[in-house]
């Protein structure tokens, strides 16, 4: 018994019940280790005549026996001799895989892609088995020899009983998983049947460039016998066939002009479990100092869980065709989280155990490409093919809003020109760009109305008496509009050629301007004038009232292009009054800031001159009355909730 070379016992216990998570991912490193075996001889028979091999000689086999409880990956691959047995598996984290490719790196090119890069991958092995053989022949050699371990006490390194001789043949490796006895804790039995493998295999190694064969269980009708009556009923029975278990060639890889969209869409159908269709596929690569391969879906609908907190972003990442993992999230931004693909690279640097990824500058350089080129697809839908971008964006406009508020606006100017408010005016979605390009001559403002529903704020007077001063609005029914203008104020209009229907323009940034605040101007210089009159006349009727609104506004006052209401309540600092609506429906809704509302009138309604008569007759309470009225109407017309409907349906009862 031989003891291993690297401080065995305490790094081998670390191996096994540390580095990896995951054990279902010991198959996948034995079935990398050995389509390693088997391009390393595929490579070397490009230099050494005597190699022959046939076109479908290189496989690897995969075989399982429940009662001995036993799990078997062959490979007939270059082999090892008794001293890389000795060296390859005796010393924890030597790599026999990169001292190869060190060796041979002069003479490398494409038809060469190892796959392994450290030596601890065969000890997964460790995680489900209580005891590991390996058997192995180099090629050209004429002795077999066995490599065995439990993991624990060392390793023993034998010449192959005959029997072991003739089963790896003339060149290859036979790795033999003892399983451990499954326990409540510990299910290794779910390993020992065939399904299992089969979906391992397609989780993990489906794309290994070699056949990975197993004997599967098949049905098949029995032929009918000559003398069967008229009653017969078909009999069937169970065969066992050998069957090449993955797909072998990554749909990633291939040319766009190779595959037909269908075959793109049973793809992603079956690979992201979507019953539908995607939207939108794109494919792109990347060859030189970062090599990769990527292949990106748009759903066409929203995941049901898209913003719960279960939600796993990330695209599924492969080297060499090995899945590492199934979401890795570094490579998509939050706000691009809805987006599924592939991304396959032979250069990423990873973990000891390749479950995860080492945060390095190959990533990030994936991701930046990655995200620029999903930008660029989204820009594409929405200038080509603009009805399935509506749907697309009422899918996943909110995360775009999201990410240009969780970046604080530093993503505005790129997010920015994917996002569609619905236009009053138009009657439609339009982009920022679109509402700029059609703006009135000496607008200065991007104008918009937030709140619950879009019915609610085309009805709302304030809107109307926008488009009656010949400004259109935008409608933003979403949680996120107004905290998203807190820190994308404003929006730069490049420069706007002239043409029969819009004005031309010279490049400038447009503020946002919402309709409920109380800075809002609208108004002709005769409604100013007029406002301001009324305002100058009646000050002390304004006092009043706002001495009988008490702490709920911060000022009344007369307000010049109201249009058709009485009156309004705007909002004036930091918070706007939709935000004040959002944040009081939250958990802490007590601590958080208010916004400070103000009650405009509009001193060419009719209610006006009621408020103006009842101060003239020193009717204080028909006064207090009717501001009461008006300022619960004017928030009720906002979408807020009045502070108490009993009282406000007595002022009601009492005003008839």
């Amino acid at each position: 018994m031989k003891q291993f070379k690297t401080e065995s016992k305490k790094l081998l216990d670390l191996m096994i019940n540390s580095i990896y998570t995951n054990k279902e991912i010991f198959l996948r490193e034995l079935v990398s280790n050995a389509s390693d075996a088997i391009d390393k001889l595929a490579f070397m028979s490009l230099t050494d005549p005597s190699i022959k091999l046939g076109d479908d000689e290189l496989a690897i086999l995969l075989a399982f026996d429940k009662d001995a409880r036993t799990i078997t990956v062959s490979d007939n691959g270059i082999g090892m001799t008794e001293a890389e047995l000795d060296k390859n598996l005796g010393t924890i984290a030597h790599s026999g895989s990169e001292q190869f490719k060190e060796e041979n790196a002069e003479h490398q090119g494409s038809e060469m892609d190892i796959i392994g890069r450290f030596g601890v991958g065969f000890y997964s092995s460790f995680m489900v088995a209580s005891k590991v053989r390996v058997v192995s022949r180099a090629n050209g050699s004429d002795q077999a020899f066995a490599w065995e371990s439990d993991g624990v006490h060392g390793y023993a390194v034998e010449p192959a009983s005959a029997d072991e001789s003739a089963a790896v043949g003339d060149h290859g490796t036979v790795v033999t998983l003892f399983l451990r006895e499954s326990t409540p804790e510990d299910d290794t039995d779910q390993f020992l049947s065939e399904w299992k493998l089969r979906e391992l295999v397609r989780k993990y190694s489906n794309y290994v460039s070699h056949p990975i064969r197993m004997m599967v269980s098949k049905s098949r009708q029995k032929p009918k016998p000559e003398d069967a009556g008229d009653d017969y009923q078909p009999e069937y029975e169970t065969y066992e066939e050998l069957e090449t278990i993955n797909s072998m060639t990554p749909i990633w890889k291939k040319r766009s002009s190779e595959v037909e969209q269908k075959d793109y869409d049973e793809f992603y159908m079956s690979t992201f479990h979507d019953f539908r269709a995607p939207a939108r596929t794109f494919s792109f690569q990347a060859e030189g100092a970062l090599s990769y391969d990527a292949l990106l879906f748009i759903p066409s609908a929203q995941p049901f869980d898209l913003y719960s907190k279960d939600y796993e972003k990330g695209l599924a990442l492969y080297t060499s065709n090995v899945l590492i993992q199934e979401k890795c999230a570094d490579l998509l931004p939050d706000y691009y989280n809805f987006v599924r693909g592939i991304v396959d690279s032979p250069d990423v640097s990873l973990n000891i155990s390749r479950e995860t990824l080492q945060q390095n500058s190959q990533l990030r350089a994936i991701a930046r490409r990655v995200e620029k080129k999903i930008h660029a697809e989204l820009c594409d839908m929405r200038d080509n093919d603009r009805e399935a971008y509506d749907t697309f964006f009422d899918n996943f406009g909110r995360g775009l809003k999201f990410g240009i508020y969780n970046s604080y606006g530093s993503k505005a100017a790129e997010l920015g020109q994917l996002l569609l408010f619905w236009s009053v005016r138009e009657g439609k979605q339009v982009t920022l760009d679109e509402y700029a390009a059609a703006m009135a001559t000496g607008q200065d403002k991007i104008y918009y109305a937030a709140g619950e529903s879009r019915e609610r704020l085309e009805k709302m007077p304030v809107v109307l008496s926008a488009l009656d001063h010949g400004y259109d609005v935008l409608l933003c029914t979403q949680d996120v509009d107004e905290f998203m203008f807190k820190v994308m104020p404003s929006w730069h209009q490049d420069a706007v050629a002239g043409d029969s229907e819009h004005k031309g323009t010279d490049a400038r940034d447009l503020e946002f301007a919402s309709v409920s605040a109380a800075d809002l101007d609208l108004a002709t210089d005769e409604e100013r004038e007029q406002a301001e009159k009324a305002s100058e006349g009646n000050g002390e009727l304004l006092t009043d009232l706002r001495d009988a609104l008490g702490d709920k506004v911060v000022e009344v006052r007369v307000a010049a292009g109201l249009g058709s209401a009485p009156a309004r309540v705007a909002s004036e600092g930091p918070v706007s009054l939709e935000m004040d609506r959002i944040i009081s429906q939250g958990p802490e809704a007590e601590d958080a800031p208010q916004a400070q509302r103000v009650l405009e009138l509009n001193a060419a309604h009719p209610v006006f001159g009621k408020l103006v008569a009842a101060k003239s007759a020193g009717d204080a309470d028909r006064l207090k009355l009717y501001g009461r009225i008006l300022y619960d109407q004017a928030l009720l017309v906002e979408g807020l909730p009045i502070d108490d409907p009993v009282d406000f349906a007595k002022d009601v009862a009492e005003l008839m």
